[in-house]
């Protein structure tokens, strides 16, 4: 009972479901997910954690950028019926839709710049063994 509350509660949020269908195209790092999605990191970051948390995203990390794709074959078949639910119920979504012409025009952005919107620098004057 509990993987199929994690899975509605995941599914229950638009932006979540957004998410979802973007990763339809294909891995997708964190920033350009921010850029898809209009929202702020930690926003970002936790609806990202429930959609794994609910098992239906992948995620790796890579230096510091973790990247989401969603669950494959290794999944159980609940998780994989329910993306093809939602692919099949929410495909045609307007905002679906326009997202997912998005995804192409943020893929073809340079990753550096991208993510380096995103990076936290420290103050100049910074002392690390402080």
């Amino acid at each position: 009972m509990r993987n199929i509350m994690n899975i509605t509660k995941a599914l229950s949020d638009e932006n979540r479901v957004r998410a979802l269908m973007i990763l339809r195209h294909g891995e997708l790092c964190v920033c350009q997910l921010i850029q898809l999605l209009g929202l702020a990191p930690s926003t970002v970051s936790k609806h990202m954690s429930i959609l794994y948390q609910a098992g239906l995203v992948n995620a790796r990390k890579q230096g510091r950028w973790n990247y989401y794709r969603l669950a494959d074959g290794d999944a159980p078949e609940y998780v994989l019926q329910a993306i093809k639910w939602v692919q099949d119920s929410a495909g045609k979504d307007k905002r679906i839709v326009q997202d997912a012409k998005q995804v192409k025009r943020v893929c073809r952005m340079d990753m550096r710049e991208l993510c380096g919107c995103y990076e936290r620098t420290k103050p100049a004057n910074s002392n690390p063994s402080a």
